[in-house]
């Protein structure tokens, strides 16, 4: 997978100053107000939907303040039935906006437990019944993915960022195997998710928006059905080339 295309850095003053001035503002205000309403909601809803419907505020009102449309490719093979393991690169900060705005119904999300300890985002991740996942060791690590595969079983889907964290140059990085173990155990499809433009957005080590136009390319699902533990490194690595292809097309 080759290196993207960045902007250059430095950026110029009139960016910076938007940002912090007006962007950064409201997207600090929104996640301080939208994180305290779901944790009121969560007194009184143990399922999580409200908490999911108030995310789904946030993430619209963070995208609102990005000034970035959002074109969404693939869109109906967001509306499975059953649960599945969305399966998407990560790219930026902002990569969790888009997908609370775009993707319809509840799921959980996979994340690294440190996220846990962040004020309001924490709260909201432990209220709302999001999965922590250990990554201190490879046996913690499976441990924390019974927790997913018990979200399938039970009707709900599962989110997973399977590069473990971040790009730091907007390249596709090498995949776990959490999101492939994920699906093959719980026996449900995962619907690969490519994001372009997110990174030019808000790259890493950067505090600062460079508006553009976003894009989430959705596939088609990859059925499970019949497959076992043993192919858990095959299908991660189709997992990767579906999305490693929608990344390049949409370029």
């Amino acid at each position: 997978m080759t290196a993207r295309k960045h902007r250059p850095q430095p950026l110029p003053a009139w960016v910076c100053w938007r940002s912090n001035l007006l962007q950064l503002p409201v997207l600090a205000m929104a996640t301080a107000v939208f994180g305290s309403m779901a944790l009121v909601a969560s007194l009184g809803d143990r399922t999580g939907r409200w908490q999911h419907r108030i995310a789904q505020a946030w993430a619209r009102v963070s995208l609102w303040s990005a000034w970035s449309p959002l074109e969404v490719v693939g869109r109906e093979h967001l509306r499975v039935r059953g649960p599945v393991v969305f399966a998407c690169n990560h790219t930026s900060y902002m990569d969790t906006p888009v997908l609370f705005a775009t993707i319809p119904g509840q799921f959980r999300i996979l994340a690294k437990m440190e996220l846990w300890k962040l004020p309001f985002i924490g709260w909201y991740l432990n209220r709302s019944g999001q999965i922590p996942v250990d990554v201190s060791s490879a046996r913690a690590a499976l441990s924390s993915l019974s927790g997913g595969v018990r979200a399938l079983r039970e009707g709900m889907s599962v989110f997973v960022f399977p590069e473990g964290g971040r790009t730091p140059d907007g390249s596709l990085q090498k995949f776990e195997n959490g999101a492939a173990y994920l699906a093959i155990r719980a026996q449900v499809p995962v619907v690969p998710i490519a994001l372009s433009g997110v990174y030019d957005l808000l790259p890493m080590h950067t505090r600062h928006y460079w508006p553009t136009q976003l894009r989430m390319v959705v596939g088609e699902p990859i059925a499970t059905a019949g497959m076992t533990v043993r192919e858990v490194d095959a299908l991660t690595e189709r997992i990767r080339g579906a999305i490693a292809g929608m990344m390049d097309a949409a370029e």
